[in-house]
């Protein structure tokens, strides 16, 4: 089963309007933001020998900077337009991209088999997917890892909605970059704290470790501090 045809027309039609300059996306913060901050939560969790796949990956701005700790890195996105840009942004093709519905149970499957078992970066997917959604892609992540490879996962918290309410319904509307995400459709969804780390554990990964740290935008607010946006991160594998 593959996502709906309407939500991935949504996600291409965003990146076929969003600005090309670095950090024109409000999620596509400089790696020092973002993946840097996250490394020392999974670097000893991860496999150093095993490929890293990232999940969700936009235009491979947090990919680019694993691909200088890792020997092979695959970013997958359900955009085509994203991975376009990926790889034009990577001319030396320090990393691979492909297209990929993270959802497809037979595609999934299709990259493990090429790849073997990979430790899996994400980082804000799992809410914005739709809610039936969820637990396959939690099923996918789990056959992309094997019994070798670990996920982190970076997601909104509980506590994200009353920041999000709150821009959203300012007096001059949302900043230009959420709005860009409110106008294609796309509507960050909620995901319990609680249900988070149960997504993983239903799919057959055991919780390793856990622990809050915000998701960074490139958004400011008009009193000119960066906008963060409260996140909860997990690392999960099998042991057994």
């Amino acid at each position: 089963m593959n996502v709906s045809s309407g939500y991935e027309q949504a996600w291409e039609s965003f990146w076929q309007d969003a600005p090309h300059e670095p950090g024109g996306v409000f999620w596509d913060s400089d790696p020092e933001l973002a993946a840097e901050q996250h490394y020392p939560h999974f670097r000893a969790y991860f496999d150093p020998g095993l490929p890293v796949v990232d999940l969700g990956c936009g235009n491979g701005t947090q990919t680019r900077f694993l691909a200088e700790r890792y020997d092979r890195v695959v970013g997958v996105d359900l955009s085509r337009e994203a991975i376009d840009r990926a790889r034009r942004d990577d001319p030396h093709g320090v990393a691979q991209y492909q297209r990929l519905d993270a959802v497809d149970t037979d595609a999934v499957e299709r990259l493990h088999e090429e790849i073997g078992d990979a430790n899996v970066y994400m980082r804000g997917v799992l809410h914005q997917c739709e809610p039936e959604d969820r637990g396959r892609l939690a099923d996918g992540i789990a056959v992309l890892t094997g019994h070798r490879g670990r996920a982190f996962a970076l997601e909104l918290a509980e506590a994200a909605k009353p920041v999000l309410m709150g821009l959203a319904q300012g007096p001059a509307g949302p900043p230009q970059k959420l709005g860009a995400i409110f106008a294609h459709g796309i509507a960050p969804g909620e995901v319990s704290d609680a249900a988070l780390p149960e997504f993983f554990r239903a799919a057959g990964l055991e919780v390793l470790a856990d622990g809050e740290q915000p998701l960074v935008t490139t958004e400011f607010r008009v009193d000119g501090t960066r906008i963060e946006i409260p996140s909860k991160w997990l690392v999960a594998g099998r042991t057994g």
